[in-house]
């Protein structure tokens, strides 16, 4: 197939907006969760008239052509196997995904920022030991100080994700859309519940 799908199975993110189509991997798992492994429908439909992807759920819509119709795929399988990254890559969303959304000096919420643990003007460095997500507040608060300095304590130590965690924390925080076709591919292998 064209291009790394580990990182670029989302060319047009505005296309994603009616008609997404979860992709998975041969193994019937989620090329990714973080962000989750979507493509606009006309990729879908691209893939399964190359016999890329074999389809195993559609939306009722139906998109057609000059000579034949089709309906709009939901859910697509690679028919070849893509092999996971084991390195989770250093990025704002990743940090965030990490740190599970929220502040890692008080806790809250919401408008989130990144701020490195030993600043930069004291010599740290930007990577996944040294920096952490923190509301705009905090991240004011202790400037370019010490944590000790500052006052603040953080929630965890910070360091680098494994690509186990990081699908683990990408279950409990999905994307806004969920399409009920989906749900059957979403969670298959979470642990049951006795």
């Amino acid at each position: 197939m064209d291009g790394d799908f580990r990182t670029s199975f989302v060319r047009d993110p505005g296309a994603l907006k009616q008609f997404p189509a979860l992709v998975l991997n041969a193994d019937y798992r989620p090329l990714s969760y973080y962000p989750l492994s979507l493509w606009p429908w006309q990729e879908a439909v691209k893939a399964a008239y190359l016999d890329r992807v074999t389809i195993v759920a559609e939306y009722d819509q139906i998109v057609r052509s000059q000579r034949s119709g089709i309906r709009i795929p939901s859910v697509v399988v690679l028919k070849d196997f893509v092999k996971p990254q084991k390195r989770v890559a250093f990025t704002r969303f990743n940090l965030f995904l990490r740190d599970e959304f929220c502040c890692q000096y008080c806790g809250s919420r919401g408008d989130l920022t990144f701020d490195h643990v030993v600043p930069r003007a004291r010599g740290g460095i930007t990577s996944w030991e040294n920096v952490v997500a923190a509301c705009s507040p905090c991240n004011l608060r202790k400037g370019s100080r010490s944590l000790r300095q500052s006052g603040l304590h953080l929630a965890r130590t910070p360091r680098a994700p494994t690509a186990v965690e990081m699908q683990s924390h990408g279950r409990r925080f999905p994307p806004n859309y969920l399409h009920e076709s989906w749900t059957d591919y979403l969670y298959w292998d979470a642990e049951l519940e006795a």
